[in-house]
Order: structure tokens, then sequence, then C-alpha cells
């Protein structure tokens, strides 16, 4: 340690080797040794005398402050050496001491720094901007100019790649973020990723020619920036397996500065230290473990994604006529959820949501339909008023029917003839050729009307008379007892006003919200998706209560629900796959929605907004 000067004013009247002597007090630099009488020192202040180390001569009078040390009547001269060698080895004790306190407080100022990044990469969901953070923060670390970020991909046993994801630069536009390469040792990252060591470089341009790595300077090149200085760490995970490599590019001194020539970089840039890259180090362990969390996190979304589409595949197969419904309804809603942000109603203003949110509402609507699958098939195929085998079997019994009058017309001709008479000429045979004719007329344009009536999407009119004259007209059976032509049920059945179903099958279909609701409430749902089954067990309900299957109304009813069922009762409207009814144009199913929340059933507000923002209209993705 230099040793520190020493000054005697000219009233101590004495002798030091090497010391100046001075008049005046208020000139002497901070940290020097003074030798003066108390006297001299007066008027200087206690400021004055803490920020040197005094020796005062003499008892009196005392010096404003604390003074290092009072040597009382006139000290020898080895006395007054030991006292200055004293002076100087508390003074340096002190330096010491200060560096040391500001070292430690500069340590406990990047510990903090490092806590600090490793909540805030620990707390960012979105992967990109977590890299953007990763990157950014390791610069800042380091006083890089420059930096990249590479991840590891692909399968160790078909040979890993390091994908290139991530440059910054403060002082040029950084290359785009595109390309890969081979995890091995011709290039700096590549191997320090299959080596898992560090490699810092204080020359990009004098690596030795026996290195096995080289540095590519095609961006040097193109943009004409100067690479000096070059730190690669690996990013590796709890199980110290490489994912990816962090590599900072030019130290600066002054990390404010940017490099705009060769020669900023001359007069700024340094070699990374080895405290830098152990700082880079425990950043990259950091974000390895992040990123690692943050890949499953996507993982696990990929997987129950797949898992929702394989559910609707599932509901898909066993009910055709729906295919794409719950996709198209998942698209609805998101597109009025947006809206709903962007120009709310006085109702909804200052509605907002967020991406937990929209994740939410859309896996509802994809899914509020799974409890089909708790559904008899038949009854949820069923398109007609009648089942499939009912209409066969109907149909084979007009055939019957008509076989059986026929063969009775014929009979009864017979029947007519006397003993003994001649059998039936030419003459009589174009009578009965006639009726058999009528027969079968009658019967199949009976039939046709069965078919009509059979068709939901065909007002029944002046069906219902005629289908239960059929009810009433008997047949011979195979022996011979009286069979109507229309059982009791198939007459039930064939008179409904209103749709394909009567009011058991309904009652029926309805119970799916209900299964849906048991089926998504035995999932483990995380918190940002915990009411999924909520939404999906009230998206049939209805604000005037009229709804199902719980009658609930009004305020009861939350925002995502009411979004989904206008979403759910406009596909259901227009959807042009549906074999019991037409399919309605968009203007039609509008106003039957205006209709339907004039009555008090849907919320006013939102049909408005899904009408005028155009949110009906099928753009995006489920």
């Amino acid at each position: 340690m230099k040793a520190l000067p020493v000054v005697v004013t000219r009233g101590a009247a004495v002798s030091v080797t090497g010391a100046a002597v001075v008049d005046d007090l208020s000139a002497v630099p901070e940290g020097a040794v003074v030798i003066a009488p108390a006297g001299d020192c007066a008027g200087l202040g206690a400021g004055w005398l803490r920020a040197r180390t005094v020796i005062i001569l003499g008892e009196s009078p005392e010096p404003e402050g604390d003074p290092f040390l009072v040597l009382p009547g006139r000290p020898s001269p080895a006395m007054l050496e030991r006292a200055i060698a004293a002076a100087r080895r508390c003074a340096g004790d002190a330096t010491a001491l200060e560096a040391a306190t500001e070292r430690l407080a500069a340590e406990r100022r990047l510990r903090h720094e490092l806590l600090e990044i490793g909540a805030a990469l620990s707390a960012e969901p979105d992967l990109d901007r977590l890299l953007e953070h990763i990157l950014r923060s390791a610069r800042q670390l380091v006083h890089a100019d420059a930096g990249s970020l590479y991840l590891l991909e692909g399968a160790e046993e078909d040979g890993h790649r390091l994908r290139f994801l991530l440059a910054q630069n403060d002082s040029c536009s950084a290359p785009a973020a595109e390309g890969s390469l081979a995890v091995d040792t011709t290039s700096i990252a590549g191997n320090v990723a299959l080596t898992g060591r560090a490699l810092s470089i204080p020359d990009a341009e004098a690596i030795p020619g026996d290195a096995p790595y080289s540095f590519n300077r095609s961006f040097d090149i193109a943009t004409g920036y100067t690479t000096r200085s070059v730190l690669a760490v690996p990013m590796s995970d709890r199980r110290n397996r490489s994912v990816g490599v962090l590599q900072l590019i030019n130290r600066k001194r002054d990390p404010s500065v940017v490099l705009k020539s060769r020669e900023d970089v001359e007069r700024q840039v340094v070699p990374f230290t080895d405290r830098d890259q152990e700082l880079l180090r425990a950043l990259a362990s950091q974000a390895a473990v992040v990123i690692e969390s943050s890949q499953l996190v996507l993982e696990i979304q990929r997987l129950f994604e797949a898992f929702v589409r394989a559910v609707i595949t599932a509901i898909e197969q066993r009910d055709p006529p729906t295919s794409g419904h719950s996709a198209r309804v998942a698209i609805y809603s998101v597109n009025l959820a947006r809206a709903l942000e962007l120009d709310p109603p006085g109702t909804w203003a200052g509605i907002t949501f967020s991406a937990d949110a929209i994740r939410q509402l859309r896996y509802a609507a994809l899914l509020h339909d799974v409890g089909k699958l708790g559904v008899r098939e038949q009854v949820l195929t069923k398109a007609a008023k009648l089942y499939p085998f009912q209409d066969r079997v109907i149909r084979e019994r007009f055939l019957h029917a008509r076989r059986a009058l026929q063969l009775a017309a014929a009979e009864e001709l017979l029947h007519g003839i006397a003993p003994g008479a001649p059998a039936p000429d030419n003459a009589s045979l174009p009578a009965l050729e006639e009726t058999l004719r009528n027969i079968e007329h009658e019967l199949e344009g009976a039939f046709e009307a069965v078919e009509r009536a059979n068709d939901p999407t065909v007002p029944l009119n002046g069906l219902r008379p005629q289908l239960e004259e059929l009810a009433r007209r008997y047949f011979p059976g195979p022996r011979g007892e009286p069979r109507p032509l229309l059982e009791p049920d198939e007459l039930r059945l064939l008179s409904l006003d209103r749709g394909n179903l009567d009011e058991d099958e309904r009652r029926e279909i309805q119970l799916h919200v209900i299964h849906s609701t048991r089926f998504l409430q035995t999932l483990p749902w995380p918190r940002t998706l915990e009411r999924v089954p909520e939404i999906v067990a009230l998206h049939h309900e209805k604000l005037d209560g009229s709804g199902y299957p719980g009658g609930v109304s009004g305020g009861s009813i939350p925002l995502e629900v009411r979004i989904l069922s206008i979403a759910d009762i406009y596909d259901a409207l227009t959807a042009s796959d549906r074999p019991y009814r037409d399919s309605l144009s968009p203007k039609r199913a509008l106003e039957i929605l205006r209709d339907e929340a004039a009555g008090g059933g849907l919320d006013a507000d939102l049909v408005a907004l899904f009408e005028r923002s155009s949110s009906w209209r099928l753009s995006g993705s489920a």
C-alpha cells in the first residue's frame, strides 16, 4: 500500500523526514497524516478532522472533533516516527475496511439482483418473454454489449441440435433468430453444449489455431460490427443436463457506451473475468431450471389440448350431425369476449379478460357438450320423429297390409261364386285388378303421409287427422287377427308438433349438461381453469329462469355463461348439418337471438354486441 503523505505545520516546531511543511491546513488533502498544535487546527471543524489522521502536539487547547493521537509536551523524534507509523497503519486499515465494506455492499447488491432476477424469471409464464428476460439479465450482470441464446432440441438418440432462438445487441440490429448448430466442438456454443464447460475468449480474432472451435464472423462482416471478447456458458438443469447455451459478446468498461466503431471497441471492450463467468453460471443454472419448468408446462398444455380434441372427436363420432359444433362455439365465444373488451356496453364497462380467462372460456366452449357421451346413442343421433327401426317396421307393416288386403279382396271375389257356377270370366277380372290397384295406391299414399309426418321440418297441418285415421284402420294379421296400420306409440311420435323428440327423449338429452358437469368435476383443474365445470353446468340456463337443468336465473348466471349461451344457440340455429331441421341464415338466427333477449332469456347487451361486432363470423381458430 502506498505510504500516506505527512504534513507538518510550522507551529509544530518539529522536523519530520519527508514531511511537507505548511502554514495553512485547510488545503491539506484528505487521508494525509497531519502533525500540528491544537491551535493550528482551530476552526477547521470535526469533518475536516475525521477526513485526516491528525496527531496533536501539546495539551491545550483541545481541537474540535476527535484526533488520532495527542502527544503532550515535546515528543522525541523516535516517538514521533512511531506515532506516524501507527497513524499510517490505522489509516491503511481504515482504507482497507472501507474497501471491504464497499465490496461487501456490492456483493449484497449483486446477490439481491440475482434473487430479483430469479424471482422475475420464475414469475414469467410466457417462454418467449422468459428467454428475452434471461438474455437481457445476463448481459446487464456482466456489462455485455451483445448476446445470443440457444436451446437444445431433438432427442439425444437422434442427434441434438442447438436452435438459435434469440439475439440482442445494444450497438446495432441483432441478427434474426434462425437456424441451428450441431452439438459438436466446431462452434463455440456447440462446444459448450457438448462439454458442459464454459468458454471465455479474450479476443475472438485471436483464437489459437489448435482450438477445435472457431468464431462465425458472418454477422460482423455483414454489419461492420467487431466482436472481441466472448463468454459462453452452459445452461444446465437440476440433473446437470444441458438445455442450452448463453453466449455473451464484448464486455464494456462503461455499459452505457454504444460501440459505433472499431476504435470504440479498442477503448471500451475488455475480457470477461472469472467473476463474470461465475455469475453467468449461477444465472444460467437458474435459467435452465425455469426454462425446463416452462417447457414442461407447455408440454402439459399440449397434452391437455390433445385430450380435449380427443374428447371432442369422440363426441362427434357418436353424434356426426353436430360435427364441428364445439369448435365453432369456441370461436364465437372468444370473438364475443374480445369484442366486449374493445367495445363494452354500459352494463359491462371496464371488463377485461386475461389470457387465462380467455383460455378458460375457450375450454368451457370446447367441452360444453362432453356429457353427450353419457346419452344413449339412438337418442343422440335421432334424426326423425321415429327411430330408424320403427320406420322399417311401419314400412314392412304397410307392405304386409297391402298383400293382406289384396288377398282378402281376391278371396271375397272367389267366395262370391255359387257352387257349381262357372269360374270368373274375363269380364270380371278387370274389376278385381282395379280393386287391387286401388289398395296399393291407397296404402302407398298413406305411407307417404307417414314419411312426411316423420320429417321434423315438415309442418303437420292436415296430416294429423290422416294419421289418426290410419291408427283406426285395421288389416288382417298373419293369423287373421285385426292389426292397426299405426301403433299408438308410433302415432304419438308422428304427431309431435315441434322437433323430433318426445318429452322423455328431450329430458334425456338435457341430462347431458349434468353428465358434462360431473365428468368435468372429476378433473384436477388448475387454478386458472377451475371455473370450467361451473361455466359448462350453466350454459343452458336462461336469465328468466326458463332454462335447464336448474332453472337458474338473473345475477346467478356469470358473464362467461351468458357469452357461451349466445354462441351455442347461434351455432345450433345456423348449422347446416342438422337432419332434423333446416338451417337458418345468419340474419334470421340473429333475429331469433334478439327476440330471445327481448323476452328476457338472453343478455340483450351481449346479443347486440354479438351482432354489431360480427362476432358471429367464423374468424380465428378453436
